[in-house]
């Protein structure tokens, strides 16, 4: 299996997460967007929109963070991962939903405004951003105390030992905080 990879990229970073949390061996493929490696036509057949991360499973070619979270779980992982079940699957996919609006637009729009002078409005974004981890703590919370009802399960440590975890990215570097 091979990730076509961008260290400081988030959304290569949470497909490597939840590599580690799986225990799926990998090989990380650096592609070096400064050089354009993602607009070749060798990378473009891979994914056509040009973009990270793109995992190569046996042949089976998948683009989209999500897509490949979704494919991992699926294929790697179990029901624990993505349940089957009507009721369960929808908090999966709701959380996903979080992932890809409060925090992409949220936190990682103010990483790039922040650290990498991308223009847009950081305040905007860090309240958005704010608001989704508001969400996340109060299912948290309600999770700790007991609350009934389904909500974020317990999540295994990486497995192996901290080695593989930092190869996947475990724990995250400091200086790639927004």
């Amino acid at each position: 299996m091979k990730l076509y990879n961008l260290d400081i990229s988030g959304n290569c970073y949470r497909v490597r997460l939840l590599l580690a949390l799986l225990a799926v061996k990998h090989e990380l493929v650096l592609v070096d967007l400064m050089k354009g490696e993602h607009r070749k036509p060798s990378f473009l057949k891979l994914n056509p929109r040009g973009q990270l991360p793109v995992l190569d499973d046996d042949g089976t070619i998948v683009w989209d963070s999500m897509a490949i979270l979704v494919y991992l779980a699926r294929k790697y992982g179990n029901e624990r991962w993505l349940p089957l079940d009507a009721e369960s699957m929808a908090e999966v996919m709701q959380w996903l939903g979080v992932m890809e609006n409060e925090t992409l637009y949220g936190l990682s729009k103010a990483r790039l405004v922040g650290k990498f002078k991308f223009p847009g409005n950081l305040e905007e974004a860090q309240a958005l951003g704010r608001k989704g981890l508001e969400v996340l703590e109060q299912r948290l919370a309600a999770r700790r105390a007991g609350a009934s009802g389904r909500g974020v399960r317990s999540l295994p440590a990486p497995a192996g030992d901290r080695r593989a975890g930092v190869q996947a990215g475990w724990p995250p570097p400091r200086d790639h905080d927004a």
